[in-house]
């Protein structure tokens, strides 16, 4: 194992980064509370195809049937919280009961009909946070440090706290807007009431280690689930149209470079991070950064990874030999807090995305009527004769948009 820390963990007292550094892990959460409804499955305290009312039995579905498994992979379409301008203005410094977030979210009308997409969701987590205590008897935070840090081995990982002092723990910190001067500054504030399974957990590089080989053993699953739960963790969901996404529980299942990859980011106020596995190889990379930008942990993962298994040669990209002009147009549909419009255009050969607000994005072929941008695939949707579909799937994200 390489370990190290860099740079600082307290910029105003020049206090080195410890190998130990305790830091906020952001959404890198998530696989944890996945693995603790899995385990409950295990038990026979829930299933995941449990209707949330099971356990929440006062929450406004709003005629919908909202299965726990569609909280795991995002598909619930209930709104996400930290979409919501009114919980950054009024609730998110304040400590105050968690029902007072459910009562702000919970009416907001959904963005899709449950499977119909897929749009990330800290709401759905938060949702999870309240069935794990629901179904164990336990807090979250007692659950998750007697079932998963406590058996993995994970001495320096906790639930966050604003108040206690923490050994080793490192200070989080922003940059300024350029209009602002762009100066690194001490991170805004964030009441560790409302990340809560979807982001409150801190932990050490190490202790991330520790918890990929628990959770996923040698690449066949560890000792945190059974052979059977940890295949179903990490197996991608399908959408009601029988698409099938690249998320699965909490966890990114991708391939870069030709190496399949198991992954999560996160980012909370003041700190962002990267863990990853490569099955195949039996590697671990996790990177966390103490400083909210400008510094990407997936550039720093990547880097490592070209280190470890070699950079990647270059791809030729194939040659779409149909017809490109159906294809193009104008698509409109729902994205993470927003409505997203995408304008498709030849360009040599191939063709061009772009958003309203953004730059031309040329796009590779790879199948069928599939094309990319990086992690980014592009699905046109035929109807009969019309394409009347396009899908943007982002791994964290799958939107349906539709032809205007």
């Amino acid at each position: 194992m390489r370990l190290k820390g860099y740079g600082f963990a307290d910029l105003e007292l020049n206090v080195p980064t410890p190998g130990g550094a305790i830091y906020e892990i952001g959404s890198v959460t998530k696989q944890f509370t996945a693995a603790a409804v899995y385990q409950l499955q295990e038990q026979g305290k829930l299933s995941l195809d449990d209707d949330i009312t099971r356990f929440l039995p006062n929450y406004p579905t709003q005629g919908h049937r909202i299965a726990i498994r569609r909280l795991l992979n995002h598909t619930s379409g209930i709104k996400g919280y930290t979409e919501i301008p009114a919980f950054w203005s009024t609730m998110a410094m304040r400590a105050l009961p968690r029902d007072s977030l459910v009562a702000l979210f919970a009416p907001q009308p959904f963005d899709f009909a449950p499977g119909s997409a897929m749009i990330y969701n800290n709401s759905a987590y938060f949702l999870l946070g309240l069935i794990i205590e629901k179904a164990s008897g336990q807090p979250y935070e007692q659950y998750v440090e007697e079932r998963l840090f406590k058996p993995a081995g994970m001495k320096d990982s906790r639930y966050c706290s604003d108040k206690a002092i923490v050994q080793r723990r490192a200070k989080g910190y922003e940059v300024a807007s350029p209009a602002e001067g762009g100066a690194v500054r001490r991170a805004s504030y964030l009441v560790h009431v409302w990340p809560y399974a979807a982001g409150s957990l801190c932990s050490t590089a190490r202790d991330l280690v520790i918890w990929t080989r628990a959770l996923h053993g040698t690449g066949q699953g560890g000792s945190i689930l059974t052979r059977s739960s940890y295949r179903q963790l990490i197996t991608p969901d399908t959408l009601n149209n029988g698409a099938r996404l690249r998320y699965a529980n909490g966890l990114a299942i991708t391939a870069t470079a030709g190496h399949r990859m198991i992954s999560h980011g996160g980012g909370i106020y003041g700190f962002v991070s990267e863990l990853r596995y490569y099955p195949d190889q039996d590697l671990t990379i996790a990177v966390l950064i103490n400083t909210a930008g400008p510094t990407s942990p997936n550039s720093i993962a990547d880097a490592i990874a070209d280190l470890v298994l070699g950079k990647p040669a270059e791809l030729r990209s194939a040659t779409f030999a149909g017809d490109l002009r159906p294809l193009t147009g104008t698509y409109t549909g729902r994205a993470r807090g927003r409505d997203l419009e995408l304008t498709v255009t030849p360009d040599s050969g191939s063709l061009a995305v772009k958003a309203a607000q953004g730059e031309p994005r040329r796009l590779a072929y790879v199948e069928a009527l599939t094309f990319s941008n990086g992690p980014t695939r592009y699905h046109f949707v035929r109807t009969g004769a019309d394409v009347t579909e396009l899908h943007v799937d982002e791994v964290a994200g799958y939107y349906v948009l539709r032809r205007k």
